[in-house]
């Protein structure tokens, strides 16, 4: 099973930004679609944006698009998120997973614990 720390978040104004990373452990990602996920506080998690094996395509939720840039790293095992132009409502806790194409997490035992993004207006 394949262990996930998210790092990264932090309180920043709106119009901030925040680069968050996922590392891996336990298993090699690069054969896996990853992704990362949000939970708002009283909401559903939701998909916010995946990377395919060779970083070839990427998919985002359309309230993050031209704002937010997935990335990965494979000899690292890492998978990253870049964040610009924060605003109020990208406050979540945010996850990263391995994803069944394109928006699906894949592996609901690999949830880590996330990392808090609060952005302030």
């Amino acid at each position: 099973q394949v262990q996930l720390v998210e790092s990264g978040g932090g309180l920043v104004q709106a119009g901030g930004a925040l680069r968050l990373s996922c590392a891996a452990s336990g298993r090699a990602i690069s054969n896996y679609a990853m992704g990362w996920f949000r939970q708002a506080p009283g909401k559903e998690r939701e998909f916010v944006a995946s990377i395919s094996t060779a970083s070839s395509n990427r998919n985002y939720v359309d309230s993050v698009k031209g704002r937010f840039t997935i990335s990965r790293d494979n000899a690292k095992n890492t998978v990253y998120l870049q964040m610009n132009s924060l605003k109020p409502e990208d406050t979540a806790v945010y996850y990263c997973n391995m994803v069944l194409w394109p928006t699906q997490p894949r592996d609901h035992d690999s949830w880590g614990q996330g990392t808090q993004v609060t952005v302030s207006s």
